[in-house]
């Protein structure tokens, strides 16, 4: 029997890219697409995917939030994340919300395809850089503060939004793009296991970082 996979990433020339590829193997059958969580969810109460390869970083409901969301619904489907990001923090949490596997987006498509195929019959899978980044990169010490881990630019941006400026705002202030805002807004809320820009403002008022 052919592996049932739905394609969930914000950019269209990814998903035809992945659909491309995949393509060539007769194994696996490409049945939906999605550009966002709000979408996949939507898709998910029509058809059961063998298995959904996720991108984290996309507009709307995304990382932990919708992996959390998807198990929550849907438990018995596994989720292959399928990332240009590969900071440990942001790799563990996706994995302790209940991904069953880890790549970046530059691994090799033998790497993709065994990645699939092993999750789809029950297994978990991470690419050999990122299982050696997970095994040689210590967490964070218990007694080191969340806001501690992030880079300099990040905690400059998460200082920003907890005092009510927006994506768009930052990027202006910081004559950045609003898409490099978004993601560092993602990495911190994903490091710093924040969900919501009211829960930004609440510990950075509790930690004294803002007046």
């Amino acid at each position: 029997m052919s592996i049932k996979l739905l394609i969930v990433d914000d950019h269209s020339i990814v998903r035809e890219g992945l659909k491309q590829l995949l393509s060539l193997y007769g194994d696996i059958d490409i049945i939906n697409e999605a550009n966002n969580g709000e979408q996949l969810l939507e898709k998910l109460q029509h058809q059961t995917p063998d298995i959904i390869t996720l991108d984290i970083v996309m507009p709307g409901l995304s990382g932990t939030p919708l992996i959390e969301n998807i198990k929550s619904q849907y438990p018995q489907v596994p989720i292959l994340i399928l990332s240009m990001h590969n900071e440990t923090q942001i790799i563990r949490r996706t994995l302790r919300a209940g991904a069953q596997g880890y790549l970046t987006k530059d691994c090799d498509a033998q790497t993709l395809l065994e990645a699939i195929r092993s999750i789809a019959n029950g297994g978990r899978y991470l690419e050999r850089e990122v299982a050696q980044k997970l095994a040689f990169e210590p967490e964070p010490f218990e007694t080191q503060e969340k806001h501690q881990v992030l880079s300099k630019r990040e905690f400059h941006v998460f200082c920003l939004l907890a005092r009510g400026l927006t994506v768009n705002d930052i990027a202006d202030q910081l004559h950045i793009s609003n898409k490099t805002v978004s993601t560092h807004k993602f990495r911190l809320m994903q490091k710093m296991d924040l969900s919501s820009n009211s829960e930004i403002v609440r510990y950075a008022l509790n930690h004294n970082l803002i007046q």
